[in-house]
């Protein structure tokens, strides 16, 4: 059956997607209640709501990863009971979620190969992937292990997976977060055609001007319920926010950049890639002084993990004077060492790096605050407790509380939460990776307002981010990373969206102090 085809004896008219009644309920939260959707053949349908809404839930029950407590589902007319993934993708539904579903020790083709007809070989899986990846402008190499993948690259991963099943229905749960501006038009293009060839598309995203400039249809939810529907063409950024939240993201308030000394210092970093898909640091300089923040944009998978990972002291590899923290060499030094000097790093994976999926929330607090540690060792749980109950209560996130494991709250709340827990901890230096990943616009706008609060408090704020509009926006300077080398310092005033988009390329010219502040 071809995307634009209808089951026989159905009208061409009869939704490809509806849902009555769905509800679904966890111990002290009720994820959906109620919950009516209709999707028509090529429609791109968005499900709008802030972190906690219940969207993610509505989608794996659709996709039949979760099953519902109540409520009935139809495609193109025909009632159906989806017990499985598998039996979602024999009617035609692909999704791409938000947390990833891949194998870490298989391959690109292989991951992508478990989802599709098992009469295809995997040398031709990869030989589609090639093309599948020609086409959309996804670079992905298929004998590259998932592993060695950055966040951005095993979206992409992702996104040509759902492709390659030819879907009817078609769900993306955060497709864009990680992905540059680029990608995110070609990814359009192609959403764009599957809808002309009949299928249907659910998109789910924080990212407002996306669902105006893409989407024909929205439903918006807040609190597990249906609160509204519109067409997203008609509305504004604004509009669509009061949907969502009831009210309009507050505006940041531009401050006054008063720089102190210089807190971190890269100096001409060199660091061979540790594995055959990884990127050579090549004469990597930066400087980052007190009370400002500086942002790092890029093409994911160009040497910005293997940054991160030799600034955070996970990778010890590099000569100990090449990276000064407070005018001390760490590259040596180990991440609790480097804490010690205050420097605190979020990484870009929350679940298995940010986070212990199967902790509390008060125990995730351990990992990189030790203020709950008393004399001798001793733990005082009550402490931790209530530090973690400030931290829900200050950033908002939605949870059963400080006894809730990680891996049970939305991927936004437990971002949230971690943004949270680093911030919270007065950091001298913070360096962050895509600072608000699947973050809904009121909490994405929050958390750029505390990092700017701690700029202005005097804290060393580095950030490492895909979503160029973010980096304008908190940024004091930027740098560009491309095959694993930096950029000369580009102040805010002189950042364009097509001068980044052209240094991404590598094409900039030489400053004779790339490090220090234009």
């Amino acid at each position: 059956m071809t995307a634009s085809s209808t089951p026989s004896g159905h009208s061409a008219a009869a939704p490809r997607l509806q849902l009555s009644g769905i509800s679904k309920s966890y111990p002290g939260v009720v994820a959906n209640s109620g919950i009516a959707l209709r999707v028509q053949p090529g429609q791109i349908h968005a499900v709008l709501g802030e972190n906690g809404a219940g969207k993610s839930t509505l989608m794996k029950i659709i996709y039949g990863a979760v099953k519902p407590d109540a409520g009935s589902m139809a495609m193109d007319g025909q009632p159906v009971a989806v017990r499985n993934p598998q039996e979602a993708r024999a009617l035609g539904i692909s999704m791409v979620f938000q947390h990833f579903s891949l194998f870490d020790t298989l391959s690109v083709a292989e991951n992508v190969w478990l989802g599709l007809d098992k009469r295809l070989n995997l040398a031709e899986v990869s030989r589609r992937i090639v093309e599948t990846t020609r086409a959309y402008g996804l670079q992905l190499d298929p004998a590259r292990p998932v592993h060695t993948l950055s966040v951005g690259e095993r979206q992409r991963v992702e996104i040509v997976r759902a492709l390659m099943t030819n879907p009817r229905l078609l769900i993306l749960d955060e497709p864009t977060s990680v992905l540059t501006p680029q990608a995110v038009e070609n990814l359009f293009v192609t959403l764009r055609t599957l809808s002309q060839q009949g299928c249907s598309i659910l998109y789910i995203s924080h990212k407002l001007h996306e669902i105006r400039a893409l989407c024909t249809a929205c439903t918006v939810l807040r609190a597990g319920k249906v609160s509204g529907a519109c067409d997203p063409r008609a509305e504004t950024n604004a509009s669509l926010s009061r949907l969502m939240i009831g009210a309009e993201p507050p505006a940041l308030v531009r401050r006054v950049v008063k720089t102190g000394d210089i807190v971190l210092e890269v100096k001409q970093l060199d660091l061979a890639r540790e594995d055959q898909f990884g990127v050579d640091l090549s004469q990597v300089a930066l400087q980052v002084r007190a009370g400002e923040v500086v942002g790092i944009a890029g093409v994911s998978g160009n040497g910005q993990r293997e940054l991160l990972y030799a600034l955070s002291g996970e990778d010890t590899r590099a000569a100990s004077g090449s990276i000064v923290v407070k005018g001390q060499g760490v590259g040596h030094m180990s991440p609790a060492r480097r804490r010690r000097l205050g420097l605190h790093f979020v990484p870009e994976e929350r679940l298995g790096r940010g986070a212990v999926p199967s902790l509390s929330l008060a125990r995730n607090l351990l990992l990189t605050r030790k203020d709950s540690v008393g004399a001798g060792g001793w733990l005082s749980i009550g402490r931790l407790q209530a530090q973690a109950r400030q931290t829900i209560e200050r950033y908002q996130v939605r949870c059963g509380g400080p006894q809730a494991v990680a891996k049970s709250l939305s991927g936004g709340n437990l971002q949230k939460f971690i943004m949270g827990r680093e911030i919270d901890a007065g950091p001298a230096l913070l360096i962050v990776s895509q600072p608000t990943w699947g973050v809904d616009v009121g909490a994405a706008s929050q958390i750029r307002g505390e990092l700017l609060k701690l700029a202005g408090a005097g804290c060393a704020v580095l950030v490492v981010s895909e979503e160029l509009d973010e980096l304008f926006e908190i940024c004091d300077r930027l740098h560009v990373m491309a095959k694993g080398q930096l950029s000369p310092s580009l102040p805010r005033a002189d950042a364009t969206v097509e001068k980044v988009g052209l240094w991404m390329s590598g094409l900039w010219a030489p400053a004779p102090a790339a490090g220090s502040a234009a």
